[in-house]
């Protein structure tokens, strides 16, 4: 028998002591870039780039589009803390108590358990845990921390890295990222390779005025298929912290990738991650996301179809509540002829909380015959809050087809009555409206993760009477 998981907001927001076995000073510097690269034991060409990196971040100037970003003081944040357990244990009980059970709290292990093809855990800066199982080892299926994959798969790493498919100058918190980047997923699929269960990782931020800057590097050959999902949260403080990670995902001829995650950061978090995908001839990249918990989000992954016939979805959910300003959306680079695309974006404001859909379609004169349909929905909860949605598409040649479609509602008092005359109280009901609001979503998750994002959705509307 399986036992019920009860769900509190507490279960995500409680903080451990910290535990860490090193850590560097506040603030980032020449020094702290250094200090990262050489704990590490890098290459030498990983240092450069980080230096690269750090140099233009010094530069660029911190993004003036998106929500107000002048309460992150980068001078306050710990860029690099390294807990005090074994890096990379496959054994789950060689864990520290208190990092296992944080994790265990969060369903991880379970998880992994049950219907995973693999999961890893990273806790601060350094993965704590990662395991494969062998049918797809077996296969030459490559599933590592990134930092170890450094050492292990230095020339495809080296390859793909921030070199094709995420620019280190695409903008200030990329440099960043990029100068002081840890941990993080490093996935490889061989040609024609079909890993039919989900791959897993989980990345916890414990401390104070703490910034994780983890990296995923996914590279699906050609005719391979694979699904990997990243879940995130932290604790709440009354101090900032900072998370900047990046995803990349090289998506190879006929190839098949998905990735879902859901962000749950803390409302002390901005969480200004970086998301792009690659994808060639005939190939399929679809993005599913949840967004909450955080304070500030800027989120808004990004496929570049360079191939004929390639195909992108982004699917994704944002919930913003009191102090809440949830910046998403997509963007689409349609660079081959017979492409195609998808959005869906659904949010849900309340309490005072900013929604915003932020999106960007181009269509290249190349791009013939393309075609890109963009749905956003917006569902406010009172008068107070905010739904905005700001597309920008550019269409570049006279036989591809745009639409775009943008609706933004209140729930209705009728709907509530008709609930409430078949006896359901009037906070199940608002509820319920919301749960079937977003149920077109949350049903492209795995089951664990559509779990987890309803008992969320839930947790956030609870006392929306009043």
């Amino acid at each position: 028998m399986t036992q019920e998981v009860i769900v509190t907001r507490e279960l995500f927001d409680h903080s451990d002591p910290e535990n860490i076995k090193f850590k560097l000073p506040q603030g980032i510097t020449k020094e702290v870039v250094i200090a990262i690269s050489k704990y590490k034991n890098e290459p030498e060409w990983m240092l450069n780039l980080r230096l690269k990196a750090f140099e233009i971040f010094e530069k660029l100037p911190t993004p003036e589009w998106g929500p107000d970003l002048s309460d992150l003081d980068l001078s306050k944040i710990t860029y690099f803390a390294v807990p005090d357990s074994k890096s990379n244990s496959t054994n789950w009980d060689e864990l520290p108590k208190d990092i296992k059970k944080t994790f265990e709290r969060l369903g991880i292990p379970e998880a992994e358990q049950k219907e995973l093809a693999g999961a890893g855990a990273q806790y601060e800066s350094s993965v704590v845990y990662h395991s494969l199982k062998k049918e797809w080892e077996d296969k030459g299926v490559l599933f590592e921390d990134l930092d170890v994959a450094i050492q292990k798969y230095p020339e495809i790493v080296k390859k793909y890295f921030m070199t094709q498919c995420v620019p280190v100058n695409l903008h200030k918190f990329v440099a960043l990222h990029a100068a002081v980047w840890s941990g993080g997923t490093f996935l490889y699929v061989p040609e024609g390779v079909k890993v039919d269960l989900p791959l897993q990782a989980y990345f916890r931020m414990n401390a104070k005025k703490m910034g994780q800057f983890e990296h995923t590097l996914i590279i699906v050959e050609k005719g391979a298929q694979v699904h990997y999902v990243e879940g995130c949260s932290a604790p709440q403080y009354n101090v900032n912290s900072l998370h900047a990670g990046c995803v990349e995902v090289i998506v190879k001829e006929g190839a098949r990738a998905r990735y879902s995650s859901v962000e749950n950061w803390s409302k002390n978090t901005f969480n200004l991650n970086t998301k792009r995908g690659i994808v060639h001839k005939d190939a399929y990249l679809e993005w599913i996301g949840g967004n909450m918990g955080s304070g500030c989000t800027m989120l808004y992954p990004c496929s570049i179809l360079m191939g004929e016939n390639a195909r992108a979805d982004h699917i994704g959910i944002a919930f913003a509540g009191k102090n809440q300003n949830q910046d998403v959306g997509a963007k689409v680079y349609h660079l081959a002829p017979n492409t195609s695309s998808l959005i869906k974006s659904k949010s849900i404001s309340r309490d005072g909380g900013i929604t915003t859909y932020r999106g960007l379609i181009k269509i290249s004169p190349k791009a013939i015959n393309s075609k890109c349909n963009v749905q956003c929905d917006a569902l406010m909860m009172d008068n107070k809050s905010t739904s905005d949605t700001v597309p920008y598409i550019e269409v570049q040649n006279n036989s591809s087809d745009v639409a775009h479609e943008a609706t933004v509602g209140k729930i209705g008092d009728e709907q509530i009555f008709y609930l409430m005359s078949r006896g359901i109280p009037q906070e199940q009901a608002i509820q319920m409206i919301v749960a079937g609001f977003i149920e077109p979503i949350v049903k492209e998750l795995p089951l664990e993760y559509a779990v987890e994002m309803n008992r969320l959705i839930e947790l956030e509307m609870e006392g929306s009477l009043g």
